[in-house]
């Protein structure tokens, strides 16, 4: 199953206009919100921490095996323009196909909910570490300017959306269907002979991940189409619905 790298903003000297914090602090947030998404939509993940810097984040990353690395930020214009940008931007590295892939995916989504969609854009850059390092495709946003006092409040206001949006970007970039969460159940197996298999897609003929017996417990994050999104062992896959019991 796909694992990402997430990385929310570190920088807790870069306040937003409105008083509600920082933007690590407002970047974070909505990594809290778009973590749900992941889980119901089978993409793992590992995410940096506040103490952490763009740095340490990239060592980590780079030190596993990621298929993407997201990096979350709001922006800030020049000085002498403070409070005058607007905009979304998601950068990626020039020559990177699947970063670049991403990023336009990303701006795809965010375009239905922001409200200046011609002002969500892509772009390459070799300037940005969590761009240019990562030893696999990356991409970094810049959701909103938070000394603009119109995004900063959208930023606030919107972050289910966002996440939601980000989410369906990578539902897209990795080719698996959207799955709205649900309240996560604990599950049984029952099966009346054999075993269950946990899929890597749900396809009756997608690569098989494990093999739950009659019985196993499992946690059922998601259901989509006759099959559930669950969790088994460090295993997440999917599992057809008519043979779990929650």
């Amino acid at each position: 199953m796909p694992i990402i790298y997430l990385s929310p903003s570190t920088q807790d000297w870069n306040m937003y206009v409105t008083g509600s914090g920082s933007e690590e602090y407002n970047m974070n947030l909505l990594a809290d919100a778009l973590v749900p998404y992941l889980v119901s939509n089978a993409i793992q993940y590992r995410r940096n921490r506040p103490d952490m810097t763009a740095a340490s984040s990239i060592r980590e990353a780079n030190s596993g095996y990621y298929d993407l690395y997201l990096a979350l930020h709001s922006n800030a214009a020049p000085e002498g323009r403070y409070g005058e940008e607007r905009g979304i931007i998601a950068f990626y590295y020039p020559g990177s196909p699947e970063g670049q892939r991403a990023a336009e995916l990303i701006a795809q989504e965010l375009r239905q909910i922001y409200p200046l969609p011609e002002q969500v854009t892509t772009r390459p850059t070799t300037s940005l570490g969590e761009v240019r390092q990562p030893r696999f495709p990356s991409v970094l946003v810049e959701i909103g300017y938070h000394d603009n006092y119109a995004d900063a409040v959208w930023v606030e206001t919107h972050m289910d959306a966002i996440a939601q949006q980000l989410a369906r970007a990578l539902t897209a970039f990795f080719g698996l269907p959207f799955i709205y969460p649900m309240d996560p159940e604990d599950g049984t197996v029952s099966v009346n002979y054999g075993t269950l298999n946990l899929r890597s897609y749900p396809s009756s003929t997608a690569t098989v991940l494990a093999n739950m017996p009659n019985g196993a417990a499992v946690r059922v994050y998601g259901e989509w189409q006759g099959w559930y999104v669950v969790h088994y062992q460090g295993y997440v896959g999917y599992a057809a619905a008519a043979y779990i019991d929650t």
